[in-house]
């Protein structure tokens, strides 16, 4: 592994340019002449640049290292021993199952046991890797043909499709960003990917299930709609869980994730280190530029696993990427506004949304408090020169500049800076959490989660036979390649880091000591809730526990 060239505003050693530091003795003045640290609990700032742990741009220490790479070999050893890397293509679900069945963790053995169900098929879209798609379906969109008498034998006697709609118990899965995606071929032969329409219905049981499946975004003779009991059904499912991850791994994940965390890091490191807000995000920044550089170099460099493995590889991927920073939306990113607009804030047993809401409450609280120690009124956030050209370089170069976005290209007052720190904070440690912990536990078994997909869409129920199925699915060379990555990357690697530990924080004195603790305290409360509730359920939902997020994305 390298370590990250220096950065446009860092030293190789990591250590701030001059020119900031030139900013930094005017910064504290300034700071103690407007007043914002003059509270009896004022908080104590420190001058000198963060220490070196804290950094942003520093690489992995050899532990940290030495640890993926450990990860990393056992892991390739693990494929080799399971026939994944010699080619070949599957005969049956037996010969998948063969080589991939075996001791897992707990949540990948439950997928095993029930990946055909269609009510853990819907249940996915509330507790999976990619919790944020769903939308609730008052209206069919007008490229969904679907007539009353198609879903009739789902919804069963007593209802009908319009009748459902109008009670909000209808959601739709809208795949439109993959149409006309670009894709590749592994092992010579062509890879395809679909941009599925799917509606589930919440059922009387509180079931979130599929009741119907058009795989393209154009009705017509050669794009059939699937229902459940029809030919073809298990195919579907296939086709949209396909897609699923393409959209979750290219832009849920590495986007709004991986892409956005850097853009915040690389204008974060731009302020002061004597600024507030260089201080109080600069742990959640930790390791964010290493991990990114390792993904460049062995995920999307031609040929990389990304070539290797996914439908779509590098050429895909970047397009898809760029479709989707062209999509993103500030409110997407902001947890109670995100839930007010899909229209899901009252679906059962939707575990992401709860954890969510209630860490991003916590977090909002704990930043208000903070923003309050330093900025006595909205006007000294609006005069705040520093801050105003932080928050402009974040719109310029993570949003593209795109006013269509939401995203704030200045901050007026207090309540906007707390919501866009709150949205820094929760981005690059729970969002992150929630999208990447649970990815082995879900495509352990690969049909669950197929990363490449060998056959083209089935243009007739008639053709979707099992065997068909069994020939579209990812070769084992593919699957391999994935499992083996994944097998890495959701987990971290190095000391523990969860959310709220900030260590060595720079944020000293009692008034930050004390929001600090009353953080840490509501933490581990809603710690408390989720452990209680996941000791009930036959399927967990651990990955938004707060002892098990980390403050920054680093792997």
């Amino acid at each position: 592994m390298t370590s990250p060239p220096a950065s446009p505003v860092m030293t190789s050693e990591g250590q701030t340019m001059t020119s900031q530091e030139s900013t930094t003795a005017s910064r504290e003045q300034t700071m103690t002449s407007e007043g914002r640290s003059m509270t009896s609990e004022g908080p104590s700032m420190t001058s000198q640049a963060p220490p070196p742990e804290l950094s942003p741009t520093l690489s992995f220490p050899l532990g940290h290292r030495a640890q993926l790479a450990a990860r990393a070999a056992a892991a390739q050893i693990r494929i080799r021993l399971r026939g994944l890397r010699s080619g070949g293509s599957w005969r049956s679900l037996g010969d998948v199952r063969a080589a991939l069945e075996g001791p897992g963790t707990p949540i990948s053995e439950y997928v095993v046991r029930h990946w055909q169900e269609d009510a853990f098929f819907g249940e996915q879209f509330l507790s999976g890797v990619n919790p944020v798609l769903l939308r609730r379906c008052r209206r069919l969109p007008p490229n969904l043909p679907l007539s009353e008498a198609l879903v009739a034998p789902s919804l069963g006697p007593g209802t009908s499709l319009q009748r459902e709609m109008e009670a909000g118990r209808l959601f739709l899965a809208d795949y439109a960003l993959l149409e006309g995606l670009p894709t590749g071929s592994l092992g010579g032969r062509p890879q395809f990917v679909a941009a599925p329409l799917c509606l589930l219905w919440l059922d009387p049981r509180g079931r979130l299930l599929p009741v119907a499946i058009q795989l393209s975004q154009r009705p017509g003779p050669g794009s059939p709609i699937f229902v459940p009991g029809g030919g073809g059904w298990a195919l579907a499912k296939l086709w949209v869980r396909g897609a699923h991850f393409v959209l979750h791994e290219m832009v849920t994940h590495l986007l709004h994730g991986h892409f956005l965390a850097e853009a915040f890091a690389v204008a974060t490191q731009r302020l002061p280190a004597a600024h507030p807000v260089h201080q109080l995000l600069l742990p959640h920044l930790r390791f964010t530029f290493h991990i990114n550089i390792l993904a460049r170099e062995t995920l999307l460099s031609p040929g990389g696993i990304i070539d290797q493995a996914t439908s779509v590889g590098r050429e895909g991927t970047l397009a898809l990427v760029a479709r989707g920073t062209a999509a993103l939306t500030f409110g997407e990113l902001c947890v109670p506004d995100d839930v007010a607009a899909r229209g899901v804030g009252d679906i059962p047993g939707y575990h992401y949304r709860d954890d969510a809401l209630d860490i991003w409450g916590a977090i909002h609280s704990y930043v208000e408090g903070i923003v309050a120690l330093f900025y006595a009124e909205d006007a000294e956030v609006a005069e705040d020169e520093e801050l105003q050209e932080w928050v402009g370089e974040i719109f310029t170069y993570g949003v593209l500049g795109n006013e269509k976005s939401g995203f704030p290209s200045k901050l007026c007052g207090r309540p906007e800076l707390v919501k866009f720190l709150t949205m820094i904070i929760f981005c690059c440690s729970a969002r992150h959490a929630a999208v990447n912990s649970g990815q082995y536990d879900y495509a352990a078994w690969m049909p669950n989660t197929p990363g490449s997909l060998q056959r083209p869409p089935p243009a007739s129920a008639a053709e979707a036979s099992e065997e068909l199925l069994v020939a579209t699915l990812p070769s084992p060379e593919a699957t391999g390649a994935l499992l083996a990555l994944l097998s890495v990357v959701s987990y971290e690697g190095g000391p523990p880091r969860p959310l709220g530990s900030r260590c060595q924080d720079l944020l000293a004195g009692p008034g930050p000591r004390r929001l600090l603790a009353a953080f840490r305290a509501r933490l581990a409360a809603i710690s408390e809730r989720i452990r209680a509730r996941n000791a009930e359920l036959a399927l967990p939902y651990p990955y938004l526990e707060p002892s098990c997020v980390q403050e920054s994305i680093s792997i």
